[in-house]
């Protein structure tokens, strides 16, 4: 092996009548660098974009509900008990989804509402601790006794309110009288708004406590699901799988990546889509490292016609143009990987890309995992492999009598 890592380090320094060859060697090495850079790049962006969005759906949603087929439900408490002594489980909460109309001075608005129980002791709303909750939520005795709400940022904007303003929930599950149906209305003080960065909760959530929710909702002792939090939120589908020992029929589970698979998925394929496409310039930038070596054999053919009259083999003429291709091929994958790490990190310490308001992250979210790097730079060497067969295959299979006749 030392014998053509030699001839090949020789090679590829070029003389001045090959000055040619040696440009297109250095515009190939270029081209990995600048396509294993971007790939980098591109793939940490859409890294940090898929972790940003997760840790804003989390910080609402809890990791798994336990949901019923009939829909509402009581007699959960000892379901809840259960599920806490579960070690994998860091807070369990009853949660109660129902549709509701706000009315303020200004306006009408649809809204979904969510009773929740601050005695949980768990944070409900990422930012809103559970004494935090207890204190906006239950009635404290001020602002006429009127219970608490808790109003996403963007509904807030939207029906014209602010903190310490009076509202109007109307919920359509009232009562029977003489003159008709007659919806549920209840009055609340806005205690604060919660601000997730994703437009879908901000404009359309509002949470209350439980007991408020299930008097609004006609729902008595009822509840919509029960929320569960995990350590491992990545981890949800093995530990969905062992509470089957504790629900059975006619209860149900859902997780995060169940609820929002469309989103994710939408991720996925646009980081592999992305993968793809700049992989492309990889293997252009493989392409000039074939041309390179093939231009290199019609240059070396009467030294590859010495070698072979001396002895060499055609696999030690594979392995010098191999190796050759290779170290191209490693130095532009080398130089690509390292400088877009770097620019990674400068990304994400230094808020050099401003976004416009129409993204829901103010700079490019960048997130490095060590998994994505080493299969970019895996690949970008593979492509840059396969480009030296061919031609390594010509050199070896040249006959060393006809070159030296020709040559």
């Amino acid at each position: 092996m030392a014998f053509e890592l030699f001839i090949a380090g020789k090679y590829l320094k070029a003389k001045r009548k090959e000055g040619f060859i040696s440009l297109i060697t250095f515009l190939s090495i270029a081209g990995v660098t600048v396509g294993v850079m971007a790939l980098v790049i591109v793939i940490a962006v859409m890294s940090g974009a898929e972790t940003d969005f997760r840790n804003r759906i989390l910080g609402l949603e809890p990791h798994i509900l336990v949901m019923n087929y009939s829909g509402k439900f009581d007699n959960y408490s000892r379901i809840l008990s259960n599920l806490k002594e579960n070690n994998q489980i860091k807070g369990a909460s009853p949660i109660l989804f129902a549709q509701a109309m706000i009315r303020t001075r200004h306006s009408f608005s649809g809204v979904m509402v969510r009773g929740i129980d601050p005695e949980s002791g768990f944070s409900l709303i990422k930012g809103f601790g559970s004494k935090k909750l207890k204190r906006m939520l239950n009635k404290d005795g001020t602002d006429e006794n009127f219970p608490g709400i808790i109003l996403g940022k963007e509904l807030a904007n939207s029906v014209g309110v602010i903190k310490g303003d009076k509202i109007i929930l109307m919920s359509p599950n009232g009562f029977i009288s003489p003159m008709g149906p007659i919806p549920s209305m209840k009055r609340f003080v806005v205690k604060d708004t919660f601000d997730s960065g994703m437009y879908e909760y901000d404009s359309s959530l509002a949470y209350i406590h439980l007991k408020d929710a299930q008097k609004l909702a006609g729902a008595k002792n009822k509840i919509s699901a029960i929320g569960i939090w995990v350590e491992n939120v990545l981890n949800v589908k093995t530990i969905k799988d062992g509470f089957s020992d504790i629900l059975s029929y006619p209860f149900y589970l859902r997780d995060w990546m169940d609820i929002n698979k469309s989103l994710f998925s939408a991720l996925k394929l646009e980081k592999t889509a992305m993968f793809i496409i700049l992989a492309l310039i990889i293997l252009v930038a493989a392409f000039n490292i074939a041309s390179a070596l093939i231009m290199m054999v019609m240059e070396k053919t009467k030294d590859i016609a010495v070698l072979k009259a001396m002895g060499a083999t055609n696999k030690t003429i594979r392995k010098i143009f191999i190796i050759k291709g290779m170290i191209i091929g490693t130095l532009g994958t080398f130089i690509g990987t390292v400088s877009g790490v770097v620019i990674c990190l400068f990304l994400k310490k230094y808020d050099f890309i401003q976004l416009p308001d129409a993204y829901p992250f103010s700079t490019l979210p960048v997130q490095l995992e060590f998994f994505d790097v080493f299969l970019i730079a895996i690949c970008a060497i593979i492509l840059c492999f396969l480009s030296t067969l061919y031609p390594s295959y010509k050199a070896s299979k040249m006959d060393p009598v006809e070159a030296l006749r020709y040559g």
